[in-house]
């Protein structure tokens, strides 16, 4: 990759590999999340999701940490760059603030290629507003969880309320955004926020990498058709569901890639899908 970013770092998993790294890479700072942050992160990913090499991305954190939140010094500068003496005018500025800052999260889901959180270290505030809109995620034991907002006077505002009640149950997440408090890696498995654990960093990405290496391999149209029908689904009655997919693999279903993936069953090899 071209690209020269100053808060965020891609390589590639291997030369010939579809896997693709998308760090987190303000290791000095916790990975907290910047104002440039929240600019960078969705060109990177309208980028690799372009990019017909890619087929999935693996979202992590440089150094000791995944996310260890919004910066702060970027949440001052958001609120004091938007008071007005026009009360009104302040909170429309404000919105449209708070608007920029989702849309980089919701970048994730709308990037066509799955996106895998590898969680390790620190996951706090805005790091879970990432992952829970991320497509699989994945952490070490020891990693540490918090939607840590309202021990900031903030209603949680990128997603996390919106996103977790639909990982977690409505519930769990109730108590974990109102408590604020830390759960780990352990906790998040059972309730169901992270699919698997590893015991540390190096099996993490190893182990993620292998799971990404799979989902690589398969074909990229049936890849992106099931991470865009689940999403799509999930604001859907079950008939507007079946209706999406019948109208979805109208278009797609019909491909060289479903003529490939039968050959190849057939005479038992694996199959080679073109890149998209």
């Amino acid at each position: 990759m071209e690209e020269n970013y100053r808060t965020l770092k891609i390589n590639q998993e291997s030369p010939d590999s579809g896997v693709f790294n998308l760090l987190i890479n303000r290791p000095s700072r916790g990975n907290a999340l910047s104002r440039e942050f929240f600019t960078e992160f969705p060109a990177a990913l309208s980028s690799l999701d372009h990019n017909p090499q890619v087929g999935v991305i693996i979202l992590s954190g440089a150094g000791n940490h995944f996310c260890s939140g919004i910066d702060l010094e970027t949440l001052n500068s958001i609120t004091q760059d938007t008071r007005s003496s026009d009360t009104g005018r302040t909170g429309e500025k404000l919105r449209r603030q708070i608007k920029f800052l989702q849309g980089a999260v919701t970048a994730i889901e709308e990037c066509r290629k799955p996106v895998i959180a590898a969680i390790h270290g620190a996951c706090i505030g805005g790091g879970v507003d990432l992952i829970t809109a991320c497509d699989i995620r994945y952490s070490t034991e020891n990693a540490l969880f918090s939607v840590k907002e309202v021990d900031l006077g903030i209603t949680a505002d990128l997603g996390s309320l919106q996103r977790l009640p639909g990982i977690v149950g409505f519930g769990k997440a109730m108590e974990l955004a109102l408590t604020a408090r830390s759960f780990s890696g352990l906790e998040a498995k059972e309730l169901g926020l992270v699919t698997t654990l590893f015991t540390d960093k190096q099996t993490l990405d190893k182990g993620v990498a292998q799971i990404a290496q799979g989902i690589a391999a398969k074909s990229p149209l049936a890849v992106i058709g099931t991470k865009r029908v689940l999403i799509k689904s999930r604001d859907l009655t079950m008939d507007q569901g079946l209706d999406y997919i019948a109208t979805w693999n109208s278009g797609v279903l019909l491909s060289d890639d479903l003529t490939q993936a039968i050959a190849a069953h057939l005479l038992k090899k694996k199959p080679l899908f073109a890149k998209l």
